[in-house]
């Protein structure tokens, strides 16, 4: 679970951006809470769960998370996607395997190469890092 403080500019990361689908989306009027269920297209057995409050809430010290990881079909497809939403790439892919970047809440998130490695490729093997991941 990750608590998120706008649940559109969430929804624009983890859906549009890193590609995941939402599974389900549910209201809770009388505890002022929206749950919002999100999976890896084809593989829904593994979900990650937003959840906004309404009233706002300021997270620190790993009150809302702390690190996410992720697995990719094609990592330098999916950092491509995510700098075109606006997205900093904090951990280039330089070695075709990993990568860093994060959620607008502040949430690290590794994103794994399925599989082996890929080929290092430019402009990503020779980027340097950005910011903290």
């Amino acid at each position: 679970m990750v608590r998120v403080a706008d649940l559109d500019t969430s929804l624009g990361f983890y859906r549009d951006a890193l590609g995941l689908e939402v599974v389900r989306q549910r209201e809770y009027p009388k505890g002022r809470f929206t749950l919002v269920y999100l999976a890896a297209p084809g593989d829904q057995g593994a979900e990650l769960e937003l959840t906004y409050n309404w009233d706002p809430e300021e997270y620190t010290g790993g009150r809302n998370f702390g690190h996410v990881a992720y697995e990719v079909p094609d990592i330098y497809a999916t950092c491509q996607r995510l700098a075109f939403h606006g997205v900093t790439i904090n951990r280039p892919p330089r070695d075709g395997h990993m990568a860093f970047v994060r959620s607008p809440d502040n949430i690290s998130i590794e994103l794994l190469q399925s599989g082996e490695p890929l080929a290092p490729q430019e402009p990503w093997s020779s980027m340097t890092n950005t910011g903290a991941w």
